[in-house]
């Protein structure tokens, strides 16, 4: 269930594979912010990836044992993970018993998507202008592997790939502040609908609309980017935030 985790640059994201089959251990991670990710940190990307997704559910408790178990790793590494999501409000401690997961507003999830829109529709648009096609051309292999992703029914793979390709398009405006603004309010957004999306067959419809994405900047059509994205970032509050 661990695949590699998002890079916030578009050299990153055409190198990122999606390694790591169910129960087996941890890939190599790739770099984010131009640094080399420890395990702990990759364990980490992982666990946010099953909160966003929902595989990880509000409310619940989950123990460092039980999950390391059920993702096929190490307990200590995810307890330190699992501490570090605890730092982000992602996660509360639970004494002798283990990690409880936070709920996310409907009022939540308004902000984060429209603090994104505000920051995202612009600065995209902005790069049907000036990213070049090679930096561009380097994203495909995300947007592909967020198509597969969604063909397999892969949640968590969804999410990694899904992350890997926006932050590394965002990289590409220069601005390494904006990436992490982005980045923190991706991982305390929440996906329960991918699931839904999964069983009717509809997450593949919108996991295309990453290539229609790449081939509008390509293409340099600012109308057609600014309409991608306004659609796309329009299903966080709905599609993919409807509960399951």
């Amino acid at each position: 269930m661990m695949r590699d985790m998002a890079q916030n640059t578009a050299q990153g994201a055409a190198q990122g594979t999606a390694q790591g089959a169910r129960g087996t251990e941890l890939p190599a991670l790739p770099r984010l912010g131009g640094r080399r990710s420890s395990y702990r940190e990759r364990v980490a990307d992982a666990l946010r990836a099953a909160l966003i997704a929902g595989e990880l559910r509000p409310g619940e408790v989950y123990s460092a044992p039980s999950l390391a178990t059920r993702f096929g790793v190490s307990a200590t590494p995810v307890r330190e993970a699992m501490l570090d999501l605890a730092k982000e409000g992602l996660v509360d401690t639970v004494p002798n018993k283990g990690f409880r997961v936070t709920a996310v507003s409907d009022r939540q999830l308004d902000e984060y998507t429209h603090i994104r829109a505000l920051i995202e529709i612009p600065t995209v648009v902005e790069l049907a202008r000036t990213a070049d096609r090679v930096s561009l051309e380097a994203l495909r292999p995300a947007a592909r592997e967020i198509v597969a992703a969604a063909a397999a029914g892969d949640l968590i793979g969804y999410v990694e790939a899904d992350t890997r390709f926006h932050l590394g398009l965002l990289a590409l405006a220069g601005n390494a502040h904006l990436v992490e603004v982005i980045a923190d309010l991706r991982g305390r957004s929440r996906l329960y609908g991918l699931t839904a999306l999964v069983e009717a067959g509809r997450l593949l419809a919108s996991a295309e609309e990453h290539l229609e994405l790449l081939d509008a900047l390509l293409e340099r059509d600012e109308k057609a980017v600014h309409a991608v994205m306004t659609r796309h970032l329009g299903h966080v509050r709905s599609l993919w935030a409807a509960p399951d």
